[in-house]
């Protein structure tokens, strides 16, 4: 749950929290309307820019052959990333 709030909601909240702190400190809460659409728009890009910050990352140089976790003797054995086997 922290890592869906840190990567979708804090990114496209944070435009509009900062919109309405920046109206709180000078005053202007009542003077001014909200630009929603400027502000959805700006929320939505942030969180595209977070999924494709995160969605690069792929944890490093790892060469190998990922195994999916599987039942061995009546045991879990955890998924594994296996050495490069020859071809």
């Amino acid at each position: 749950m922290i890592r869906v709030a840190l990567t979708i909601l804090l990114p496209l909240l944070a435009p509009t929290a900062i919109y309405f702190l920046w109206l709180y400190t000078l005053g202007r809460a009542a003077e001014r309307s909200t630009p929603w659409t400027w502000l959805i728009i700006g929320g939505l890009v942030a969180a595209a820019i977070a999924l494709v910050v995160i969605g690069v990352d792929t944890g490093g140089d790892q060469a190998g052959r990922y195994v999916p976790p599987h039942v061995e003797d009546g045991r879990v054995v955890p998924g594994q990333i296996a050495p490069p086997g020859p071809r």
